[in-house]
């Protein structure tokens, strides 16, 4: 069924409306699934063979599974302030925020779990899987840093708190960073940096810019600049038949709640769609509050020319966030912020209400 309007992340696919928080979770498992579907590819769950070791600063993780192997490495940085076992945050690419005090930095290399070479199916997840799996790049690199995560937790000489790790990229990489935030449950903070069309834009919203005049990379372009997405993705990615997709990317963010998550955005960057962006997240926010977690999601979208580069004027809301989910502090991230002149009614997207879940 085509539909322009930004899904109803609160009717279930039986034709039900969810009344509760208690049957958000249904709710998200079918989000899930749909989103695996259709998009973005199936996650695979831990293999059946894994191990992890560490020395000096290098965490070394092994998979197995149906007789193949491979290993990686991720390095770790750790900070001059704070106590052991601390917490940390996996940086694609080593990350472009400014390094929190008191938390350690695990630059993870998200190209040699899955390629960006404009094959399909490169990497040292399809290693494993084969180069048929279904998963695009950006679902490879979501179950790498679920790997990384399972090594924390049995590698206590490493010195990282498993339970209080989150996750950062930008760019592409940003887009990776919200997708392994929504697919695994463990990840306690979810920081996308100008993440654009397959991060924190929605699809719709994308098509909708692109129709006013504006710049803006669709999920045409996108499925077609790397094989980030799964091959379901190429039937979906047309400007009408975006509008046949059951989910959108607010639906993608959603299922980071109740966790944190800090949408850091950029409003010179009209490629990326950044009323896209604002309008896709601000949806997404009230999900958050309708699950009663509004202060756990948060928007904070500054113009400023360098793409992934971060502006001091920035830096109040990722201390927030980090003081509260990594560090377990009393902190105000109730934020939602543009210096853009976005058209703050998303009428013309949303047709629902957003309920009072008991």
């Amino acid at each position: 069924m085509s539909n322009s309007k930004l899904p109803d992340p609160f009717l279930q696919l039986g034709g039900t409306r969810i009344s509760s928080k208690a049957q958000w979770q249904c709710r998200r498992n079918e989000i899930s699934e749909l989103i695996q579907r259709y998009e973005l590819g199936t996650k695979p769950p831990k293999p059946s063979t894994f191990s992890a070791s560490f020395s000096g600063s290098t965490l070394t993780i092994n998979c197995g599974e149906s007789g193949k192997s491979m290993s990686f490495t991720v390095s770790i940085t750790y900070p001059s302030t704070g106590t052991a076992p601390y917490p940390a945050i996996i940086g694609y690419g080593g990350g472009s925020i400014p390094a929190p005090a008191g938390v350690a930095r695990i630059n993870f290399n998200n190209d040699d779990m899955g390629g960006q070479s404009g094959t399909r199916g490169v990497g040292k997840f399809f290693t494993l899987y084969g180069s048929g799996h279904s998963a695009g790049s950006l679902m490879a690199w979501a179950w790498g840093v679920s790997r990384i995560i399972d090594a924390l937790e049995v590698t206590p000489d490493a010195r990282i708190n498993p339970a209080k790790v989150g996750v950062t990229g930008c760019s592409r990489n940003g887009k990776g960073a919200l997708v392994a935030g929504a697919f695994d449950t463990r990840i306690a903070l979810t920081i996308p940096q100008e993440s654009g069309s397959g991060g924190s834009a929605c699809w719709r919203l994308s098509e909708y810019q692109k129709a006013q005049g504006q710049n803006v990379q669709t999920a045409s372009h996108a499925s077609q600049e790397q094989p980030w997405f799964g091959a379901a993705f190429n039937s979906y990615t047309s400007t009408a038949n975006v509008n046949r997709l059951p989910h959108d990317h607010h639906e993608l963010a959603a299922l980071v709640a109740p966790r944190g998550l800090l949408i850091i955005d950029n409003t010179a960057m009209e490629w990326l769609g950044n009323l896209a962006s604002f309008g896709c997240m601000k949806v997404a926010q009230s999900i958050y509050q309708a699950l009663g977690v509004a202060d756990s999601m948060g928007v904070s979208q500054v113009s400023h020319g360098d793409h992934c580069g971060f502006p001091a004027s920035q830096q109040p809301e990722l201390t927030a966030f980090v003081g509260k989910f990594l560090l377990g502090q009393s902190t105000n991230t109730a934020i939602s912020k543009t210096d853009g002149t976005f058209n703050s009614n998303l009428a013309q997207f949303v047709d629902w209400s957003v309920p009072s879940l008991s």
